[in-house]
């Protein structure tokens, strides 16, 4: 069987690429009011990091399974549709779920149910791309995958704000949650199961090209310890220019999943100046839910810039650049404990710096770990090099909440603060990076 495809129309590319909307719809409510709840619920700003800790694991430990196990999988749904539907519908379920939570336990739950069901889907929609499209059109539709991303991360995360706006209440006893959010979580729920189905019904899967390879590659047995042992060998092994960029990461993810965790309740205690369980705390949460809005759309805008940039200048260059702007930006945030103070829409600035940044992260490191990589293990070094993006995440949430408890005096502003001084010590550390561009 030819293992040539057809070439796909615009709206085609649209469809096949419309489920990763509804995913990072699901993700950005997710990531912009997940700390508020569990501040709404009880929980204290240094208790919060380890109540975030199921995603970061859950991601390590889901997405190569699912990964391994979608290669060898095939029905009349196809390949990857049968854990778009799957993940799709625990997904909506669990987003059903969170605001029904009247204790932190039970966010708890419903964060992993959410964070499991999303990486379910995540990961074999990247191998979608490749499995549909033509090469020709590869680069089309991973450029369509990051529009998809980018609005469904901008819309969600202004949604609680555009229901505040439509009259939707923001108030809410402690120990309940507003139906901003509410109503916010039930629309991403609808929003995702319609987005994923939509895929499903309008892009068809091609079966393997031989299908006798197939099946006894399906046939061969699973064995975690040949993994583990493979994978511990590509630490030991990988490429300096990957090392290296593991430091980068490693100070990078570190820095966004501190902003992911203490924005809200910072800038509700630093700015707004509001206890959970008031209305203050209610605005702040819904305009630092908005904040993830603007990051969010700066850097879907700045991708654009990137394109013409990088005909300009090396990866490295722009990467060392976007760093040090997001992290002024964000720890510019930190300055509230000199006596700087910011207005609601002061906070507009760091997150124009932050998105500037975030649009380098996405993609300036994979540029410059590609020229690196040999070209027959480029998928499994890959696979490797996103341990450096949850292993910072979990590190984070493991001890980040004491040493802001004893060291920070408990301010969650303070620790925004921390985070911009990671982005600047990764911005360093990607001076020793060798990058091929700037060699020639």
């Amino acid at each position: 069987m030819s293992t040539e495809r057809p070439s796909k129309t615009f709206l085609q590319i649209m469809f096949m690429c419309l489920g990763f909307f509804g995913i990072q719809f699901g993700w950005a409510l997710q990531m912009g009011n997940m700390s508020a709840i569990y501040s709404r619920l009880g929980a204290s700003e240094d208790q919060i990091p380890m109540l975030w800790l199921a995603a970061p694991v859950t991601g390590l430990l889901v997405q190569p399974l699912v990964g391994y196990f979608s290669d060898r999988t095939w029905c009349r749904l196809g390949r990857r549709r049968p854990y778009f539907l799957g993940g799709a519908i625990f997904s909506m379920f669990a987003l059903f779920l969170m605001p029904q939570a009247s204790a932190i336990w039970m966010a708890v739950i419903a964060l992993w149910i959410l964070d499991t069901s999303v990486n379910v889907s995540m990961e074999p929609f990247r191998a979608f791309v490749g499995d549909i499209l033509p090469e020709g059109q590869r680069k089309t539709g991973y450029a369509m995958q990051s529009v998809m991303i980018g609005a469904g991360a901008v819309i969600a995360s202004f949604l609680p704000q555009i229901l505040t706006a439509c009259g939707v209440s923001t108030e809410a006893p402690l120990g309940h949650i507003p139906n901003t959010v509410k109503y916010s979580f039930y629309i991403g729920a609808v929003v995702l199961i319609v987005a994923i189905l939509a895929t499903i019904k309008t892009t068809p899967e091609y079966p393997p090209a031989d299908m006798e390879e197939f099946n006894n590659l399906k046939k061969q047995a699973f064995n975690p310890f040949k993994t583990v042992r493979e994978m511990f060998r590509a630490f030991i092994t990988m490429p300096a220019t990957m090392r290296r960029l593991a430091v980068v990461q490693f100070f990078t993810w570190a820095a966004f999943m501190v902003m992911w965790v203490y924005f809200t309740p910072g800038i509700a205690s630093g700015v707004f100046h509001a206890a959970p369980g008031t209305a203050a705390y209610e605005t702040a949460a819904n305009w630092g839910s908005s904040c993830f809005g603007i990051y969010n759309g700066v850097a879907f805008v700045f991708a654009f810039a990137l394109l013409w940039l990088t005909t300009k200048f090396s990866a490295k260059a722009i990467h060392i650049v976007c760093l040090t702007v997001g992290g002024l930006g964000l720890g510019s945030l930190g300055l509230t404990l000199l006596g700087v103070q910011f207005t609601q829409m002061g906070l507009i600035f760091p997150m124009v710096c932050i998105g500037i940044a975030w649009s380098s992260i996405l993609s300036m490191p994979y540029a410059m770990l590609s020229n690196a990589l040999p070209a027959d293990k480029m998928g499994f070094y890959m696979g490797v090099f996103n341990f450096f993006i949850v292993i910072p995440q979990i590190c984070v949430n493991l001890f980040f909440g004491p040493f802001m408890k004893h060291v920070l005096g408990g301010s969650a502003i303070a620790a925004v603060g921390v985070g911009g001084l990671f982005l600047f010590i990764a911005a360093v550390f990607t001076l020793r990076v060798h990058d091929r561009q700037t060699q020639e």
